[in-house]
């Protein structure tokens, strides 16, 4: 018992490099790699209070009524970082990032009756609501190098 985990581990190291030989890049050879991606699809949600005093309780609705719904891959949420650029936009009190595997399950996400509910409570409270979704689709951007 105690040689088969050693012998599995190296199994499984030894195969990938048993495979045709070629292998499948986006990234010409030679160049760094960018991060990964989170998520295919990005839902960007910029929100301003009529009270900036309802920040904490927004942020905690965020987390719990959005944050948990099923198809959301990846949340973060948070208030403007001051960085003393002047090129970025501070003129928010909320941000939320949302990440999909795919567009069904960004459409799955709008219909979903605690965004609803989220959008119904908090609406009347916003002085401005601002929202990007993104379609982060690596093979159209590189071709594939073989």
């Amino acid at each position: 018992m105690k040689l088969t985990i050693p012998l599995l581990a190296a199994a499984l190291l030894i195969l990938p490099a048993c495979s045709s030989g070629r292998s499948t890049t986006r990234i010409p050879r030679g160049q760094a790699v960018p991060a990964s991606a989170p998520a295919m699809v990005g839902h960007i949600v910029i929100i301003q209070l009529k009270n900036p005093a309802d920040y904490h309780a927004l942020l905690h609705d965020a987390d719990w009524m959005l944050g948990t719904i099923s198809t959301v891959a990846t949340y973060a949420a948070g208030k403007h970082l001051d960085t003393g650029r002047s090129t970025v936009t501070a003129d928010y009190d909320l941000a939320i990032y949302l990440g999909f595997e795919n567009e069904h399950g960004l459409n799955q996400y709008v219909t979903d009756p605690q965004h609803i509910g989220f959008v119904n409570k908090w609406k009347p409270k916003l002085k401005s609501l601002t929202v990007f979704d993104m379609l982060d689709w690596p093979t159209t951007r590189y071709q594939f190098i073989q």
